[in-house]
């Protein structure tokens, strides 16, 4: 049933761009202030955005009257769209590993992210792993295929984790496990002190490894002829880290720990991008802004677990004013769905402007995946990743009616409930031909039997 509901949604994704203009609507640029005009869309890109413009000839006019239009939103800490689980968790360090390989372009929550107005999301490996697996950020392209979810140009990512998580991924029920009480192999680390070891020591081997591949680089680039090193696929994406060209999303909670991987970062040259959850962030928002990492975390979560006991809702406020570029993420699919309500908070906790309160789930999120040069902002020249509000979008009650990517109609909320009559009538005649089907088929003839349950 599920196979035939994502049929007829991919079958209403939309194939080619157009130019479109929004007219009549309350823009909020996030960067260039908010204005009640026109924006106008044309080869996927914003064209132009101001209280009076000329509409191209032949373009399409949506009516924006009463209504609100932001950027799309940045989700930078997601999980959604992968085929299987997230965590390798069989060894300490699975930088081997990349999400890129298992993105689902059929997961429903692709669409469902697109009607709460999520245009793009950092789309992260599990916290089992010290150093976990690679990640990308992608674009909601509902109904396209994989490679074409990725968003083209970003900088890859790379998964760390701290504390609870990777420390007791490898050793379950403290070393046994079974109904029979076998021992089960203990994976190191067991403490917050290997964890640290894990990283520093990936890192020494990664150093190694980067020294033999900038002694044979250099070797050809003097018109030597040098046998290369041998491709280790785990320290690869490490040694692009060192190089700047791979960022660092760290799974965190504690000071202590925050502190420490900072100071490890510094030790081996290369920065933290975003410190994900960071709940104690406010506690050294000054040494974060210092170290010049990003901060994603969440609006008001606290208390679910023994290291989200210190954590208070005016984080996102603290660390904003200590200087750290700020983004409130799901972590959920279904919170995904409503981070523009999140954003909200922002304003209740902390006193947070309607401007800044929009940066956390637009802008800031852009700047930490270093996309912001694409997308985050209404500016001429952009992506045109845009939402249709038909209320003031930190609102509760404001839904979304329209989401362009790339200056074409991922969802439109109109068409979908008007469509709803027709894919459910679809659905039960394709239900009842199948019931049908198994009625008429011969007994015994269900594809497996004999001995063993062996296909016949």
């Amino acid at each position: 049933m599920t196979k035939i509901l994502l049929a007829a949604l991919i079958a209403m994704a939309p194939l080619s761009a157009e130019t479109i203009v929004i007219q009549n609507a309350t823009v909020m640029t996030v960067s260039k202030g908010t204005f009640k005009g026109s924006v106008v869309v044309k080869d996927g890109k914003i064209a132009e955005a101001g209280e009076k413009v000329m509409v191209p000839e032949g373009a399409s006019v949506i009516d924006g009257t009463g209504q609100y239009v932001i950027p799309g939103i940045i989700d930078c800490h997601s999980h959604i769209a992968v085929d299987g689980g997230i965590n390798e968790g069989s060894v300490s360090v699975s930088s081997m590993v990349d999400i890129k390989d298992v993105i689902d372009p059929e997961a429903i929550a692709i669409y469902r992210a697109l009607a709460g107005g999520v245009t793009t999301a950092n789309i992260l490996h599990g916290s089992a792993n010290s150093i976990g697996g690679c990640t990308l950020p992608i674009k909601m392209r509902w109904g396209k295929d994989a490679q074409s979810m990725i968003f083209e140009g970003a900088t890859p990512g790379i998964k760390f984790a701290l504390g609870e998580n990777p420390k007791r991924a490898g050793n379950p029920q403290g070393g046994r496990g079974g109904a029979t009480g076998t021992t089960v192999q203990a994976r190191y680390p067991a403490t917050r002190m290997g964890v640290e070891d894990t990283i520093r020591e990936a890192f020494n081997e990664a150093k190694a490894y980067k020294a033999e591949w900038d002694d044979y680089n250099g070797k050809v680039a003097r018109g030597e002829h040098p046998i290369p090193p041998r491709k280790d696929l785990k320290l690869e994406p490490l040694k692009e880290v060192l190089e700047g060209k791979r960022f660092v999303h760290a799974h965190c909670y504690r000071a202590d720990e925050i502190l420490m991987l900072l100071r490890v970062a510094d030790d081996y040259g290369f920065k933290i991008r975003t410190l994900q959850h960071v709940l104690e962030g406010y506690k050294v928002a000054k040494e974060i802004a210092a170290h010049g990492a990003g901060a994603s975390t969440f609006s008001d979560w606290w208390s679910y677990k023994v290291e989200a006991f210190d954590a208070i809702p005016y984080n996102a406020a603290i660390m904003t004013k200590k200087g750290v570029i700020v983004s409130l993420n799901s972590d959920d699919a279904e919170l995904m769905r409503h981070l523009n309500s999140e954003a909200g908070k922002a304003m209740k906790y902390g006193g947070m402007s309607e401007t800044e309160a929009l940066a956390m789930v637009t802008l800031n999120p852009a700047k930490q995946l270093g996309i912001d040069n694409r997308v985050g902002s209404i500016e001429v020249g952009k992506d045109a990743d845009l939402v249709i509000y038909d209320k003031f979008p930190l609102s509760d009650y404001a839904k979304v009616q329209k989401v362009l990517i790339d200056g074409t109609v991922y969802f439109d909320r109109d068409k979908d409930v008007s469509g709803r009559a027709s894919k459910q009538a679809e659905k039960q005649k394709l239900l009842d031909k199948e019931k049908q089907n198994q009625q008429r088929q011969p007994p015994g003839r269900g594809g497996r039997g004999g001995q063993g349950g062996q296909a016949q």
